[in-house]
């Protein structure tokens, strides 16, 4: 699946703001939804919400965001990068995997990009973020326990 995030995610950051907050959730669906239309509310009504991106699968978030991606992201919270070469060299890393890793980072809405001079510079304008993972028994395991195995 090669599909070209970079034309709809590049917001010039001066027209956009950003909450302080970053909310990376494991949750299901339902869940979700609901947690979601609770944050809509509550932004119409003047308070400050998170952004928050969910993953429905625990493992996919696991697969997304790899050490070396948090590196990345960590990286770029502490200060952002004139361009991507400039952060592989900041962090001794192949440019290509850095470019792979940003442009994945991007898709979920992790890590921005500001274009300027024909530079693509990447920064992460939140200055929190948090990962909650949610993890449940599934449907028809209530009554198994390693006790009763």
């Amino acid at each position: 699946m090669s599909k070209d995030s970079s034309d709809h995610a590049q917001e010039p950051p001066e027209d956009v703001e950003y909450p302080s907050t970053l909310r990376i959730t494991s949750k299901p669906f339902e869940d979700h939804k609901e947690s979601t239309l609770d944050r809509a509310e509550r932004w119409e009504q003047g308070e400050a919400v998170p952004h928050v991106v969910n993953f429905q699968d625990a493992s996919r978030l696991q697969r997304v965001l790899t050490p070396r991606r948090l590196e990345l992201v960590r990286s770029l919270m502490d200060a952002p990068a004139e361009s991507m070469r400039a952060l592989a060299d900041r962090l001794d890393r192949d440019v290509r995997q850095v470019h792979d890793d940003l442009q994945i980072l991007n898709e979920y809405r992790i890590v921005h990009f500001r274009e300027e001079d024909g530079a693509k510079k990447p920064f992460v304008p939140y200055d929190t973020v948090t990962i909650e993972v949610e993890l449940s028994k599934s449907l028809g395991e209530e009554s198994e326990s390693p006790a009763s195995a």
